[in-house]
């Protein structure tokens, strides 16, 4: 039966040819699929990479009411504010 020491080390010795192999293996299929990109002349939407590095922000929400005394508004979004806590809404709603 082989020692720890041994088996330890062919387990880095396994280590290190499956990252050899791997890197092979990923180096090929990188070039395969530049080939195959060039010539079928495919671009980054149809492979489904679209908008990848940009993130789709939501358009800012629109206050819907305002505080008279302060000029603080409130979109109708999230939690209520002290000022507008208990009060009747219809009061602070902002006329479009």
């Amino acid at each position: 039966m082989a020692s720890y020491k041994q088996l330890t080390a062919q387990l880095e010795k396994l280590h290190k040819e499956v990252a050899a192999a791997r890197d092979k293996e990923v180096a090929q299929a990188i070039a395969d699929i530049k080939q195959k990109i060039t010539e079928y002349d495919l671009t980054a939407e149809e492979l489904g990479f679209a908008n990848t590095r940009t993130v789709a922000r939501k358009a800012p929400s629109v206050a819907k009411y305002r505080n008279p005394k302060t000029g603080e508004t409130w979109s109708g979004r999230g939690r209520s504010p002290a000022w507008l806590a208990g009060k009747n809404r219809d009061r602070f709603l902002i006329e479009v």
